[in-house]
């Protein structure tokens, strides 16, 4: 997932910078970077595990606490 497809995920759940932020447990600021792709003028990558919480989020999983005790994947 590069800047250009982090920011069209982020529009496509109607998410302002701050939402999409809250959602990810990140600070506004690192939503920027990514979307931008760059910190410092240095290159900046959407991390495997932000990258696994869009497509949580998308899928509509707001929070993950492991198993139930029934041994099945437990859905927020």
């Amino acid at each position: 997932m590069g800047p250009t497809d982090f920011k069209k995920w982020r529009k496509s759940l109607k998410l302002s910078q701050k939402d999409a932020a809250k959602a990810l447990g990140l600070k506004r600021r690192m939503v920027q970077y990514y979307e931008k792709g760059e910190r410092d003028g240095k290159k900046v990558e959407v991390p495997k595990a932000v990258r696994l919480a869009c497509f949580a989020i998308t899928s509509g999983v707001e929070d993950y606490h492991g198993p139930d005790e029934s041994g099945e994947k437990g859905r927020a």
